[in-house]
């Protein structure tokens, strides 16, 4: 039963959960680590890892795009990003990574001004489809509509539609809406959309056919949406509510199963690793992938929000630089910092749990452990 606290005579509140207030309990029965798996499917899709790199400019290129595919991961462009408004976006990418921090929203404003080109969203994911990786691109809901029929008819594999917040039932006065559940019936190419937050508005995205939902709202290390919107998701409750939505969908469809994809918050391996705990089947990292040799923003990491050209709702940000992409997915480790070796954290954790794959690891037991009081 959820605890509810009262916080004046006339509003009532949940308690909700960060990961960072959650640890998992290893099992009495423990296993070798390499004898788990770490797969993951969705739709007709497999993957050897759970992971989603973050569409942003930041984590993902085509280049990053096609080496996360090789590496048994899915990468994820951003199709209203530099790359689909420039012709070779690396000068201004150079250039956000130097800007002075207090002029940088600024200016990544006025890079993001330029219009998005049809042939370059066209001419990117031919350039993933041809490295033989599975393809994906992701837009936000305002502009689904208008560039949909391009991504399409450039041959993506999954389509992502993803925004601060996202529901299947959004009302305007000024424009028609898009309609999630028509525009995933006409479609046909699995979608991935979010972000939801709580048991409800994951329901109802599941009823709109959906192959995967998204939990949370990303961008956790560049993201000011608390600070200018007074919106946050704490995410162990969140991906838990999510998870239990999955599960009443499953009986409500007679067995239709609905991707779960943490995104956002998950700076570290213990992170990653306690959101595939809580129930979500895979994660969308952002920041980890960000401190690659090889991302695109060469330690600087930044999301859609920080470019809204009226309300700015995300900053760049100085994450680093640690390692090489597979060093930071595979290892080896050097630091016990949780930057590194992803997956090697993943699988110590399910062998110490005893379990065998991502599916059944979603059972393990974890304790709340507030991270104030450790």
């Amino acid at each position: 039963m959820s605890q509810e606290i009262e916080i004046g005579l006339g509003k009532k509140a949940r308690v909700a959960y960060s990961l960072d207030d959650v640890s998992i309990i290893p099992s009495r029965r423990t296993r070798d680590p390499q004898d788990v798996s770490t797969s993951w499917q969705i739709d007709a899709y497999e993957f050897d890892v759970p992971v989603i790199g973050a569409p942003m400019d930041s984590v993902t290129s085509p280049a990053t795009a096609i080496a996360m595919g090789k590496m048994g991961a899915l990468g994820v462009l951003d199709l209203e990003g530099l790359w689909t408004r420039y012709e070779d976006p690396t000068p201004l990418l150079d250039e956000i990574a130097l800007l002075p921090a207090e002029t940088a929203t600024k200016r990544i404003q006025e890079i993001y001004a330029e219009p998005i080109k049809a042939e370059l969203i066209t001419k990117r994911l031919h350039e993933i489809r041809e490295a033989g990786v599975t393809v994906a691109g992701a837009l936000s809901p305002q502009l689904t509509q208008e560039f949909y029929a391009t991504v399409v008819d450039a041959g993506v594999d999954l389509f992502v539609i993803r925004g601060t917040v996202v529901s299947a039932e959004h009302v305007s006065t000024t424009h028609e809406a898009l309609n999630l559940k028509q525009f995933i019936y006409d479609l046909d190419v699995p979608v991935i959309v979010g972000g939801v937050a709580n048991y409800t508005a994951a329901l109802h995205m599941m009823r709109t056919g959906a192959a995967g939902v998204l939990v949370g709202f990303g961008g956790g290390a560049v993201s000011a949406t608390r600070m200018t919107l007074g919106v946050q998701a704490p995410m162990a409750t969140a991906i838990a509510d999510v998870a239990e939505a999955r599960r009443d969908y499953m009986d409500e469809s007679g067995g239709r199963y609905v991707q779960v994809i943490a995104d956002g918050g998950m700076g570290d391996s213990g992170s990653f690793v306690k959101a595939l705990a809580m129930g979500a089947d895979a994660v969308m990292l952002g920041a980890p992938l960000a401190r690659a040799t090889e991302a695109p923003g060469k330690g600087m990491h930044w999301g859609s929000e920080a470019r809204h050209q009226t309300l700015p709702r995300g900053f760049r940000t100085n994450v680093g630089t640690v390692a090489p992409l597979e060093q930071i997915l595979f290892g080896p480790s050097h630091m016990a910092d949780g930057t590194t070796n992803f997956i090697g954290a993943l699988r110590r954790t399910m062998a110490s749990t005893g379990y065998v794959d991502v599916k059944n690891f979603q059972r393990c037991n974890v304790v709340v452990t507030p991270h104030d009081t450790l």
